[in-house]
């Protein structure tokens, strides 16, 4: 199995040197073994595995739910289901998040409107636009 250093891992995946400590310390990496030289030396299969892992924070997952996709993954298991309901969870948060978005424009609209038409007063105790 081939191995490859940090450095070159890096520059082959576009993730910086420190982004790949920290995931080998949070359990996302696997621990590295260490060269003669006390470089760091991963299994070819390390790209990979940054490479799913930008793939799997881009459609939202966290850092937390990569890592027990991987652990599925690590343990001969196929993490496909559990992969299926976390979008399932993802998508459905999403949905929540852009209607209270929504909901917040339109209060944001309502108070631009008011205030362009309603002029400003000296008992507001901050601002008559967001107190009233």
């Amino acid at each position: 199995m081939p191995v490859v250093q940090i450095g070159e891992l890096s520059g082959r995946t576009g993730v910086p040197r420190k982004t790949i400590r920290y995931y080998e310390e949070i359990g996302v990496m696997p621990v590295a073994s260490r060269g003669e030289n006390g470089y760091r030396a991963y299994a070819d299969d390390a790209v990979a595995r940054l490479g799913f892992v930008r793939a799997a924070q881009s459609v939202g997952l966290t850092l937390g739910e990569i890592r027990e996709v991987l652990a599925f993954r690590d343990r001969g298991e196929t993490p496909c289901r559990h992969v299926s309901e976390l979008i399932d969870r993802h998508a459905t948060d999403l949905a929540r998040r852009i209607v209270a978005l929504q909901a917040m424009h339109q209060d944001l609209q309502r108070l631009a409107q008011r205030a362009n038409t309603s002029p400003a007063t000296d008992d507001a105790l901050i601002c008559h636009i967001i107190e009233s």
